[in-house]
């Protein structure tokens, strides 16, 4: 049975950095599209960041283009969600997800497309 297990999350002031990991067990993540979800308080979850095709392809949220940074190490059987110039608004518990069962085309930024889930981190940015 594949699970995943988020971690890094914490407190921190805006303009600070953090590092999330999600490590995955049962078997290798070399092959899956991996997501990043996170859901703020009150509002419904939300794609982040996915990292797919051999890593040769990353996306994001608009709201983190350019401080986000997904990657993965085959070796560690882990993902990463590198968190630069953080906001407020970034609060949320973020989610790492994989689709590791499913085939064909699927809408990337839907929480539908994923089959396998970790329990989610909490990340607080104070002002």
């Amino acid at each position: 049975q594949v699970q995943l297990l988020e971690s890094g999350g914490g407190s921190v002031q805006a303009g600070g950095s953090l590092r999330l990991s999600c490590g995955a067990s049962g078997r290798s993540l070399e092959t899956w599209p991996m997501v990043w979800f996170r859901q703020a308080p009150g509002k419904e979850r939300e794609f982040a960041a996915i990292i797919v095709n051999d890593d040769r392809f990353t996306y994001y949220q608009d709201s983190v283009q350019g401080r986000f940074t997904i990657s993965k190490d085959n070796a560690k059987n882990t993902l990463y969600l590198q968190m630069n110039s953080l906001k407020p608004e970034d609060t949320a518990v973020y989610y790492c997800a994989a689709r590791v069962y499913g085939s064909g085309n699927y809408d990337f930024t839907a929480e539908g497309a994923y089959d396998t889930w970790g329990h989610g981190t909490q990340v607080t940015v104070s002002s």
